[in-house]
Formats: C-alpha cells, sequence, structure tokens
C-alpha cells in the first residue's frame, strides 16, 4: 500500500492540510522498492530533453549550492542505510550507497560536480525539487529539477510567481492564495513543512508532462464499474516546503506515489471515504483533476460490495 492515504474527511474540500514535520519523518524520503528505477527514470529524461527537465534562472547559483550543503548532511543523519557525507575542509565526499557512487566537490565550485548543483542533488532522490525565491515579492520561481509533473511543464512555469503559478487550479487563488503566501512568508529554517496532493489518474507512469497525454489518452477508454478499482490509479504527492537560513531560497519537493484504486481500499471505511470524496468534487475541480471522465465508473466500483475472496484461495 502507498505510505499515505490523505482523505481524513467525509467530504472534499479545497484546504492547504499542511503540517509540520514530525519526530522520525525525513524531509526526503526513500522508497527503496522504486528508488533504483525512478533514478534510472530521472536520468534518462534528463538525457533526452534536459532543458524541459532542468532550469535554472542566471544568479542562482548560490541558492543552488545552499540547498545541497543543507540536504545532504540531513540526508545523511536521517537515512544512513543509504546515504554517507565526509566533510573534510572544504571538500566533501557524498556516497550514494543505494546506487554504489561517489562523488567529491567543493560547494561553490561550479567545476567540481558534473552538473548544475540542483540538478545533481536531484539526481540523487526520488523527489522533484523546486526553488523559490523567498525574498522577492509573489515567491517566483527560479531554479527546478522536474522529472514526474502531474500535467504541468517548467517551461510555462519558471520565473513566475506563486499565484501565477497556480492561476489554473480552480479556487485556488480566493480560497488558498493567501493562506499560501502567509504559510510561506511565516517559514522558519530547519522547521520544514508537510501536506499531501491527490490525484485519480489511468496510468501508472511517473512522467505526465503535459506533451506525453497522446501516448496515454487512449486508457481512458473502456473503464467500467466491473474493472475501475484496478484500471484507475491513485497518484500522491508527498510534498514539503524548506526555508534556506543564507538566501532565503524556499525549497519546494515532490514525492510521486501511484497505485491501483484497488489496493488502497480493501479496508471498507478507506472506501466510503474515497467515494464520498470523489462524489463531492466540484465539477471544475473534476475536470482540472481529469477525474470526470472516470469519476461515474469508479464510484460505482467504490460502491459495489467488494469482493470476498476465499479464505483458501
Amino acid at each position: 500500500m502507498l505510505p499515505y492515504f490523505p482523505f481524513e474527511q467525509d467530504r472534499y474540500a479545497m484546504t492547504l492540510g499542511v503540517r509540520a514535520l514530525r519526530p522520525g519523518e525525513s524531509l526526503i524520503e526513500v522508497d527503496e522498492a522504486h528508488y533504483a528505477g525512478e533514478l534510472a527514470l530521472k536520468a534518462s529524461l534528463l538525457g533526452a530533453h534536459p532543458r524541459a527537465r532542468f532550469q535554472a534562472l542566471p544568479g542562482t547559483e548560490p541558492h543552488q549550492w545552499e540547498t545541497v550543503t543543507v540536504l545532504l548532511p540531513l540526508m545523511a543523519r536521517q537515512n544512513p542505510r543509504h546515504f554517507a557525507l565526509e566533510v573534510e575542509g572544504e571538500r566533501w565526499r557524498w556516497r550514494n550507497l543505494l546506487l554504489g557512487t561517489e562523488t567529491c566537490f567543493t560547494p561553490g565550485d561550479a567545476g567540481s560536480l558534473p552538473h548544475a548543483p540542483l540538478d545533481w542533488l536531484g539526481r540523487q532522490v526520488q523527489e522533484d525539487l523546486l526553488l523559490m525565491d523567498g525574498t522577492r515579492e509573489g515567491m517566483p520561481m527560479m531554479a527546478g529539477q522536474l522529472c514526474f509533473p502531474s500535467m504541468w511543464s517548467l517551461d510555462e512555469k519558471m520565473g513566475r510567481s506563486l499565484l501565477d503559478i497556480h492561476v489554473p487550479v480552480p479556487g485556488f487563488g480566493e480560497k488558498l492564495g493567501g493562506a499560501t503566501l502567509r504559510l510561506m512568508e511565516g517559514l522558519k529554517a530547519g522547521r520544514t513543512v508537510t501536506r499531501c496532493n491527490w490525484a485519480v489518474t489511468v496510468t501508472d507512469r511517473m512522467d505526465l508532462e503535459p506533451g506525453t497525454l497522446p501516448e496515454w489518452r487512449h486508457l481512458f477508454e473502456g473503464v467500467t464499474r466491473e474493472n475501475a478499482g484496478e484500471r484507475c490509479f491513485l497518484r500522491l504527492e508527498r510534498q514539503t516546503l524548506s526555508l534556506m537560513p543564507r538566501t532565503g531560497a524556499i525549497l519546494f519537493t515532490i514525492h510521486t506515489y501511484r497505485a491501483p484504486v484497488a489496493g488502497e481500499v480493501e479496508d471498507a471505511e478507506r472506501r466510503r471515504r474515497l467515494a464520498n470524496v470523489l462524489r463531492t468534487v466540484p465539477e471544475d475541480v473534476s475536470a482540472y483533476k481529469r477525474l470526470t471522465p472516470v469519476r461515474e465508473p469508479l464510484l460505482a466500483w467504490l460502491d459495489a460490495e467488494p469482493v470476498t475472496r476465499a479464505a483458501n484461495s
């Protein structure tokens, strides 16, 4: 099962749903079963279309380097089975035990890493990594590595303010825009906050960049009340926000998880709650989330009595 089930109410509600990280929770999560495959997919996407997957505005190198020097010690401390860091003077030695790789570099020295600092960091984690400028009005996006988007791209968002970025989201500006800005303005260094976003899709592919739609659009066809649980996927984004203390950059991370709906609602209460939420999603939000084509068959599947498996089957 997925590590999160974000449906805590019986009705759809547009809320931030933000909380501080709890003791024992990591800023960067490692999903070992999918780590190697997702990192290989990242490398492939970055190799095929580098500008579509990584962009950084001029002058953002200090912000990128600070993100590297803040996250690496944290990752090594929170995930010692997976990562190790040694610092000798100005020289850093990073070991990725999952990939079996080692990188030696000097923070601030552009030539000591094979890629831009944020791009290199993104190749160590399953998360997409985005940097917002917390020192400028509107907190515009200034750098990002984005390999697993849900129907958006760096080209359309880079350099735009937080509110401009969310213009396509129905009701965001009126209901959440002010609260989101206040949340980001109130971030404290060392106090990461997190939330979980959700969608229902008809594919388990990680990369849903808008240009990929023709490759999987046909999967909307043939979803019925009999097969919707297996044909529809719950796609979760575990998101975090962290303030970089020196540059004022705000790191936004997105760790994407996905699985067939059927495996996430074997419990009757989960099944009921998901159905109630889907039933109360406003039409404009349903269209934005690409839920409309599958909502009725999926609701019919959820409302049906779950199949009882024989004990000895």
